[in-house]
């Protein structure tokens, strides 16, 4: 090859270069704008934010799922108000205590996972305090509720799916910050006992509890969308937490690389995934609660060099591309599923602060996606 073609070549490369770093620039620009208009949206309306006829309690296990991508938002934004607001408003309004609803139920311990991530960050002994004094209680007096839907006390445990998000977080988090040991082991034990009780081997998937195991939906298993998503986003916050080295960052390993697997084969053609994740036949409106944390997991794998095929990444950015499109001018990302347990419905002008939760959570890896 001659000089002025090795010359050229070698221009050639570095004008491709520059071109892909402008591109991952602006697109990184255009997902950090758009989760600033959400995230603004939500704290404007974070008093009238709510799918039932009560507001929710700022304690409630809605607003911990919108916490958990919040505080995500917050170390990405270039704006202290997102952790202010956080800290100042939620935090310290409510005391650091779980003082809407306290004892073993995992939905109140979503919120705590917030309190450990901003002590974390400040180091103010006051913000972890209410959650040691909670998790000692319930190692110290563990349930020996059944889970068995109907049985006496059954949500003692993690008896339903969505639970895995609420509460195996806050343990491992709890874990990481002080080094002690004794709450790595007990959450690990309660969630392979409700891994054991509603994952589905074959479908690589979890019934959301019981009454859906041997159910069926036009003749179909039944796998609920938010429930899987509230699960997968569990894992990937979970072994955030945890040595990748170590026995229990592989078992929670395993699981996610087995649904992450299945969720690409299953993902709709537009992008998101159906309420019931094997009947996009029967239920063909997009939902973005549940799909956003499939994108959010996703993305982490795929930045974590964890998902190294390109399908992985390809589904990742499908599956933002469709949620991005889901967003209102005003910030309000529609097209979230009321609460429920099941599937249902989902229109575009319905929204819901976990939903919110989710879409940030997913917009934060999806921004690493393209920080190449």
């Amino acid at each position: 090859m001659s000089i002025f073609k090795s010359n050229t070549f070698l221009l050639l490369l570095v004008l491709i270069s520059a071109f892909q770093i402008q591109a991952q620039t602006e697109k990184q620009k255009e997902i950090k704008q758009l989760l600033e208009k959400n995230a603004d949206w939500q704290i404007e309306h974070f008093e009238d934010t709510y799918s039932r006829k009560k507001k929710h309690h700022p304690n409630h296990w809605t607003n911990g799922a919108l916490y958990s991508g919040m505080v995500k938002w917050a170390a990405l934004s270039d704006n202290d108000k997102y952790y202010d607001w956080l800290k100042n408003d939620i935090g310290n309004q409510q005391k650091w205590s779980y003082q809407h609803a306290h004892g073993y139920h995992a939905d109140p311990h979503a919120v705590g996972q917030l309190y450990v991530d901003l002590y974390k960050k400040y180091k103010e002994d006051k913000m972890l305090a209410p959650t040691i004094e909670l998790l000692d209680f319930i190692i110290d007096n563990p349930s020996a509720s059944s889970l068995k839907w109907k049985s006496p006390n059954h949500q003692n445990r993690w008896n339903w799916c969505d639970a895995l998000f609420m509460s195996p977080p806050l343990w491992a988090k709890t874990y990481k910050v002080t080094g002690n040991k004794k709450y790595l082991d007990f959450m690990v034990s309660e969630f392979k006992a409700t891994t054991n009780f509603l994952f589905d081997k074959d479908e690589r998937l979890y019934y959301r509890d019981e009454r859906f195991i041997t159910k069926r939906d036009h003749d179909q298993k039944i796998f609920w969308a938010r429930g899987n998503g509230w699960v997968f986003a569990g894992l990937v916050n979970i072994m955030n937490e945890l040595n990748p080295k170590s026995k229990e960052y592989k078992y929670f390993l395993k699981i996610y690389k087995s649904m992450a697997k299945k969720l690409v084969e299953i993902q709709t053609e537009k992008g998101h995934w159906a309420m019931s994740l094997l009947g996009d036949e029967f239920y063909p409106t997009p939902e973005t609660s549940g799909s956003s944390f499939f994108v959010y997991g996703l993305a982490w794998g795929v930045n974590n060099k964890i998902l190294h095929k390109s399908k992985y990444k390809k589904a990742a950015i499908k599956g933002w591309n469709a949620m991005a499109g889901y967003v209102h001018e005003n910030g309000m990302l529609g097209y979230v599923q009321p609460i429920g347990a099941a599937p249902g419905v989902a229109s575009k002008n319905v929204t819901e602060v976990y939903g919110t939760g989710a879409f940030l959570s997913a917009g934060t890896e999806m921004y690493k996606i393209y920080h190449k």
